[in-house]
């Protein structure tokens, strides 16, 4: 009977293994199916989206300008009902942990599209989305290929310029009067493009004279071509009326689709008005510490909102001069990059290049300072730190910006834009094997992450724990989580400006400089403001988690690698793939 038994055992073992192994095989053919489709939607993608293409380094289309009529609309919603399709025949279930996630990204990029072309319909109350000039730009300042294949492909390009913009003209029912100053504010700033960049490139070319001729002719067609529909957009200014709230429907769906969180947009904004109470009894606390400092003759305030913003009143007098500005962020770079390499942080890959640079005028009026990153395709291009200029700012003005980034808040900028924070994260996304997570960025993810990098630098000694260092985090930080409060609350609670300008400059202690930018800026846009809070924590729980698993195991260096290969992926995907590990 034990030898009976025995057989039974072996045969039961050896069935079970086979199966196991034909199950592994079947699971391996589909994740090979799936990646194969993954690789033949970004192709498609590109086909039908041909400028961002441009943008992310796939040059293959870079003749193509897609006229926004509504041909273009129905190929758009063509595409996105035969992916989704495609993507139904997957058991998602049944692939891997990675391959789910590049899954869930690409249901999620399609249903955003369907999303906004038939419901948000953006097309025709903002004006600001209709602009060639950074395309242009892009393809002029880039070296990818020499300057008279680049050449070429704009003036391809450019055949369509007159057309683009009267179909553009004709798309705009009542738009918003907010988006409309902005588009022409913008379309006029890149008008330089054509008179002046792209004539230069034209002339100092070794393209044929006849050539040269037919490039210089379009230049000028297109210039005239931006300058009718900022006049036409000036024409319709007094009539336009539509609000540029989105109302609580409307939000949370673009929140959905734009952060990817684990959250609500309601959920979050209630956390971020916890946290900003949490942050008010921490400022309390250092500027206690610091009033005698500064304030040595006076009794200290009672009320610790005033106590906060003398504090932080006298600190920010500490700040460089309206002409160094730019340079200051410059020479801080390497210190920055010195110091994640002496604390062990992460490893920065010394060959890619980052440069600061004056902003652009056709990126004017949304952000003071960004990151413009080349794309998976381009790796080797540079990253540019756009830093806006106060060339020509009233004294006055000027003042109140650069005490809003003083001598320790422009040094936390830098750790935010560059090291280690975004230039540093997407520059580890190019690298991702995944090109759909690299492509189908997740603004939660890069925003957190950029958020999380600024404690972690001072955690880690950056700043050596001053007081003043750590109240200015602490304002920051503040800044993060009254962004969520004021977008939510203007777009969904009907924030009035009063009000708005109330919250960051009495309760967030920002300049007025500051505050009235940000109004300005959650004028024009939704939803993005959240996402520097919205990634921040979810970040900062995956990583107290993944401590309390690991414990003395735990290795600051490594979650950081392990989290930045997954790409732009959203928080919450990269937090089950290192949790499931």
């Amino acid at each position: 009977m034990k030898n009976i038994y025995a057989f039974f055992l072996v045969a039961f073992t050896l069935l079970a293994c086979k199966n196991e192994k034909a199950s592994q095989s079947l699971a391996n053919a589909l994740d090979a199916e799936f990646e194969v489709y993954a690789q033949y939607f970004i192709d498609d993608l590109w086909k039908h989206n041909p400028e961002w293409a441009t943008y992310v380094g796939f040059h293959a289309y870079d003749s193509v300008l897609t006229i926004p009529d509504s041909a273009s609309l129905q190929k758009s919603l063509e595409f996105v009902a035969a992916h989704l399709d495609s993507l139904a025949k997957y058991d998602i279930t049944k692939l891997k942990p990675s391959n789910q996630i590049d899954y869930e990204l690409i249901k999620n990029n399609l249903e955003s599209t369907q999303w906004s072309n038939t419901t948000l319909k953006p097309h025709e109350w903002n004006p600001s989305i209709y602009n060639i000039s950074g395309l242009i730009a892009f393809m002029l300042n880039e070296t990818y290929e020499p300057i008279e294949t680049r050449l070429k492909d704009i003036q391809k390009r450019l055949q369509h310029a007159s057309h683009y913009y009267k179909v553009a003209a004709g798309n705009l029912k009542n738009p918003v009067p907010e988006l409309v100053n902005l588009a022409i504010q913008q379309n006029e700033g890149g008008q330089y493009v054509f008179e002046t960049t792209l004539k230069d490139s034209v002339n100092q070319s070794n393209l044929t004279e006849s050539e040269k001729t037919l490039m210089l002719a379009q230049a000028d067609t297109a210039l005239a071509s931006v300058k009718g529909f900022v006049s036409h957009l000036k024409a319709i200014l007094p009539e336009s009326s539509a609000s540029f709230r989105l109302g609580k429907e409307l939000y949370e769906a673009a929140f959905k689709y734009s952060i990817q969180s684990r959250f609500s947009a309601e959920e979050l904004y209630n956390q971020a008005l916890n946290r900003k109470i949490y942050l008010h009894q921490e400022m309390a606390e250092v500027s206690a510490e610091l009033w005698p400092k500064y304030y040595p003759y006076e009794p200290k305030p009672k009320n610790n909102l005033d106590l906060i913003a003398r504090v932080i009143s006298k600190v920010s007098e500490n700040h460089v001069k309206p002409e160094e500005f730019q340079s200051a962020i410059e020479a801080q770079i390497p210190e920055l990059v010195a110091f994640v390499k002496e604390k062990n942080l992460l490893y920065i890959d010394p060959s890619k290049p980052l440069v600061v640079r004056k902003e652009p005028a056709y990126m004017a009026g949304v952000a003071g300072a960004s990151v413009s990153a080349p794309g998976p395709y381009d790796k080797e291009a540079k990253t540019y730190y756009n830093v806006g200029s106060l060339e020509g700012w009233p004294a006055e003005k000027a003042e109140s910006y650069l005490r809003e980034y003083n001598h320790y808040i422009l040094q936390i900028l830098n750790i935010h834009e560059a090291i280690p924070g975004h230039y540093t994260q997407l520059v580890y996304a190019n690298q991702s094997p995944s090109l759909v997570k690299s492509i189908l960025a997740n603004g939660a993810m890069i925003e957190g992450w950029a958020v999380y990098t600024e404690k972690m630098m001072l955690n880690s000694g950056y700043g050596n724990n001053t007081p003043e260092m750590w109240l200015m985090w602490y304002k920051w930080n503040l800044r993060t989580v009254c962004n969520t409060i004021l977008d939510y609350g203007v777009h969904v609670n009907n924030m009035s400006k009063d009000e708005a300008i109330h919250l960051l400059t009495k309760e967030a202690f920002q300049e007025i400089a500051e505050a009235e930018g940000k109004w300005n800026r959650v004028n024009v846009t939704s939803v993005q403001l959240t996402s520097y809070f919205a990634g921040f924590v979810e970040i900062v729980a995956l990583k107290e988690n993944l401590k309390e698993i690991q414990g003395s195991d735990f290795d600051l260096k490594a979650f950081h690698e392990q989290f930045l290969s997954y790409g732009n992926a959203p928080v919450k995907a990269i937090s089950r793939l290192m949790l499931a590990k």
